[in-house]
């Protein structure tokens, strides 16, 4: 992508079975990290077809084949067939046939830093798998759900900032499996914080939603910018930025749910520091800041899903919801032509069901929303949306997000 190099190192990952001889010829792997594929069965050399591992929660059930992240080496010149199957899953306790994901178009890298979209995608719904079709240009070739984001990732933007003077890292507390829960802040330390408005931003609580952390990074790095725009937003507005608040399922391929198997996005009306450690320690947080006077203007959680842009919140917020979407959808390539969508009600939410805005908006009443943006091809686009169209959405994301704050 231009502007943007990464190493290529990755960091190992024992994952599935790791390295699977999959064809006399070609070689599956998934020894990196996000690295995910099920069973392999070959069915020529060169038809493969590759399971969709996908997850479950700790009830063993809301199985999600969202995410697949592997290796082919030992490529031959000649056309490669991949089917991806076993797609049929469940959301919020529904079974479905994976026809949500009939219009899903892969992504593939020679080098796996830059991302191509597969030219077609072919549906099969009798046996609910997608079929994609590639005549390497090389010997190996990575392919994904979508452009995977890692630790790598992050550190490599971490890196690149430096000593920022206008960015402080802090760590809030561990994942499960003790790794560090990063919340960065941007703000010109020159000015004083109490008249400045505040943000917070969340992306990844879902691993597969990788997406989201490219937007991130894109508002980060706008943040962190000598752009005119940039500077002064730093001496107006506060940012806090959760970057990475699932690393664990981010780390092994995961899909929605942390090492325990619990929903990051739901459970937000649970207090279990041993099983949730990743909710525990952003929403004390969150809430040890305004419980000691900060202030927060703005809070927004930032999904993915297959075919839907969209902002929900609270219906006591639809006058800073309806500002936001109208500047984001002006401002930016973000598709959804209708108002702002009314959460439901928390006070109806089981336990363990309440997502991190309802959570926020019922505990203290901050004004709290949640964003998806598709991963399918976008009317506005007409195409799926690449790396570089997640970056450049980041900085729009910013300046409609302190538009909306400032306006009466």
């Amino acid at each position: 992508m231009t502007g943007f190099a990464y190493a290529a190192a990755v960091v190992p990952l024992l994952c599935c079975s790791g390295a699977v001889r999959a064809a006399a010829a070609i070689e599956v792997s998934t020894e990196f990290e996000g690295g995910k594929i099920g069973k392999v069965e070959r069915v020529s050399e060169t038809h493969l077809r590759c399971a969709v591992p996908g997850e479950v929660d700790q009830d063993k059930r809301n199985r999600q084949p969202s995410w697949f992240y592997f290796r082919l080496e030992g490529l031959g010149g000649g056309e490669l067939t991949i089917d991806l199957t076993d797609l049929k899953g469940e959301y919020n306790y529904r079974p479905h046939d994976g026809a949500g994901l009939r219009n899903m178009r892969p992504v593939y890298s020679y080098d796996d830093r830059t991302w191509h979209h597969f030219e077609t995608a072919e549906w099969n719904a009798a046996a609910s798998e997608i079929r994609v079709r590639l005549r390497p240009a090389g010997p190996r070739v990575w392919i994904a759900r979508q452009p995977p984001y890692t630790q790598r990732h992050l550190q490599a933007l971490l890196a690149g900032a430096g000593w920022h003077p206008h960015l402080r890292q802090d760590v809030v507390g561990e994942s499960v499996e003790r790794r560090p829960l990063l919340l960065l802040t941007i703000t010109n330390p020159a000015i004083a914080d109490g008249g400045k408005k505040v943000i917070w931003l969340m992306a990844r609580q879902h691993a597969w939603e990788s997406g989201t952390s490219w937007v991130a990074e894109g508002a980060v790095r706008f943040l962190l910018s000598n752009a005119p725009a940039a500077a002064a937003i730093r001496d107006r507005f506060l940012w806090k930025v959760f970057p990475l608040p699932d690393p664990d399922g981010v780390f092994r391929g995961g899909v929605r749910f942390n090492a325990n198997g619990y929903d990051l996005n739901r459970n937000w009306d649970v207090t279990d520091e041993r099983l949730m450690p990743e909710i525990y320690h952003e929403r004390k947080a969150i809430y040890d800041w305004v419980d000691r006077g900060g202030r927060i203007d703005l809070f927004l959680t930032m999904h993915n899903t297959e075919a839907a842009d969209f902002i929900q919140g609270p219906a006591e917020l639809a006058p800073l919801a309806t500002r936001f979407w109208k500047l984001l959808v002006d401002g930016s390539a973000f598709h959804q032509p209708k108002a702002p969508r009314s959460a439901p009600s928390a006070a109806g939410a089981g336990r363990g069901r309440l997502d991190t805005p309802g959570a926020l908006f019922r505990d203290r009443k901050i004004p709290a929303f949640l964003m998806e943006q598709m991963v399918d091809t976008s009317p506005r686009l007409s195409r799926p949306p690449t790396v570089e169209d997640r970056l450049e959405f980041g900085a729009a994301l910013v300046k409609a997000i302190c538009a909306a704050v400032e306006e009466p």
